[in-house]
């Protein structure tokens, strides 16, 4: 079944690291978000519909107030990347709360590139 996107992506400019919350491993690096989900490019696969506790580091603190942003999400899909040494994943969140909205809209808007490129398939 072919899931469609309700949002449309916002690729960011700056990579920020997506942390799993309990092993502390890196998973990969930020490459685009919405207020429903990210994607993250990864250098290994990971297996669809799993649930990680993860942690996104955010590139100005300053700016944020904080230096991260932790957030639960599934993984929705799994593709090979243009270059085959690497993976797109996509990520749902579970849930958003109003604070974690807001920093999400404040990273969209400091961070997004300014340039038209096709959608990632959903699958």
């Amino acid at each position: 079944m072919q899931e469609r996107r309700n949002n449309n992506r916002k690729n960011l400019a700056v990579y920020s690291r997506v942390y799993d919350r309990d092993t502390g491993i890196v998973l990969g690096y930020l490459s685009d978000l919405t207020q429903k989900g990210a994607m993250i490019i990864s250098d290994s696969p990971i297996a669809e519909n799993i649930i990680f506790k993860l942690r996104f580091d955010l590139p100005d603190p300053a700016l944020f107030s904080t230096d991260h942003l932790n957030m639960d999400a599934h993984v929705a899909w799994c593709n090979p990347d243009l270059d085959p040494a690497f993976y797109n994943i996509g990520l749902g969140f579970e849930s958003v709360s109003i604070a974690e909205s807001r920093i999400i809209e404040e990273m969209i808007v400091a961070y997004e590139f300014r340039r038209n490129l096709p959608d990632y398939p959903s699958k």
